[in-house]
């Protein structure tokens, strides 16, 4: 780890600490100790269960999009490769952003493929799983509506989860619609400049960063041109994100508030905008931004969202984070070198 990357990493973390003492503090920490206290162990297992199965739908996705790329893995080495993955995203800022990197080293180290192959396979991941939950968003949403009224916290909420997710997909499609330009003119534009830190002359960087794009761009294609594995991939990844909400359900339950599961189907995905933040898998701002948005909707106690919200967290982030670390370091690659 150097230092550039302990900073980042230290400031992520005192970022969460600070968001989750303030949440704390907001809430009650008392009541909220008080509910954990009193959640039923039962349902509690039942939300990890449920987390596992989001973790394993997720890494079946992970293996069909390699599978399309002629990397062949089994389930157990896709469940432990996913686990490492959700791992580095869990370690660094920005959430996927910052942790596919080393999950692309990890796939690469695991399969032996290529690793612009592995960053293709675990960024496909990424970039499907927003069909899904942009539609779960809004079937959610509309059914949610069709008996209460959307409070303004919930409609900005969707709407700043649409202009988010609106930019990124509008980035993407400009970078693919040019992306012979990009293989291009890249290259030529950053070798010269990384040149004079490398000990690799300018033309050879350039050459290499061509065909690392090259081969980036066609191992895309070839996922997308795969169209029955390509639904394939989208129903899993459908499945993981229902997982998630059953075990938000099953979390509210264990603390003795049963809500509704359509509310969990928005919420869920709506809170996932948070991770894209300057902090370690969205910490702090994940939890803050879930109990944001239950407040209005479920008209239970602050408290109690909090804890749900605690048992969910584990659940979907501190489990996996268990079993990631585990298999990035059986596997053999760091989340940072």
């Amino acid at each position: 780890m150097d230092g550039q990357q302990r900073r980042a990493l230290i400031l992520g973390a005192g970022g969460a600490v600070i968001l989750l003492a303030v949440l704390f503090v907001v809430v009650g920490v008392d009541r909220v100790v008080d509910a954990l206290a009193a959640a039923d162990p039962v349902l509690v297992a039942a939300a990890a269960g449920l987390g596992l199965c989001w973790l394993a739908a997720w890494s079946l996705m992970l293996r069909a999009v390699l599978g399309a790329l002629d990397v062949e893995m089994s389930v157990w080495t896709a469940f432990l490769v996913y686990s490492g993955a959700a791992f580095a995203n869990n370690v660094t800022p920005f959430g996927q952003a910052g942790g596919e990197p080393v999950a692309a080293a990890l796939i690469s180290k695991v399969s032996g493929a290529r690793y612009e192959t592995g960053l293709v396979g675990i960024a496909s991941v990424d970039v499907l799983n927003v069909v899904p939950s942009v539609s779960l968003v809004f079937l959610g949403v509309g059914s949610y509506a069709a008996t209460t009224a959307v409070g303004d916290r919930v409609g900005f909420a969707v709407a700043s989860a649409v202009g988010l997710i609106a930019a990124i997909v509008s980035a993407i499609a400009f970078v693919w619609r040019y992306r012979v330009a990009v293989v291009d003119r890249v290259p030529g534009a950053v070798g010269p400049f990384l040149g004079r830190f490398d000990r690799f002359d300018a033309e050879t960087i350039e050459a290499g960063l061509a065909d690392r794009l090259g081969n980036f761009f066609a191992d895309i294609e070839r996922v997308g041109t795969d169209r029955p594995r390509l639904l394939g991939i989208v129903a899993l990844s459908l499945l993981g994100w229902l997982f998630q909400a059953a075990a938000l359900t099953a979390a509210f339950a264990a603390v003795g508030h049963p809500i509704s599961p359509l509310i969990p189907i928005f919420v869920v995905p709506l809170s996932y905008v948070a991770g894209a933040t300057p902090l370690p898998g969205g910490l702090g701002g994940i939890e803050a931004a879930l109990v944001g948005l239950l407040v209005p909707t479920t008209g239970v106690a602050a408290s109690a969202i909090t804890a749900a919200v605690l048992v969910f967290r584990g659940a979907v982030y501190w489990l996996p984070m268990v079993i990631g670390g585990a298999s990035a370091s059986a596997l053999g690659v760091k989340a940072f070198e």
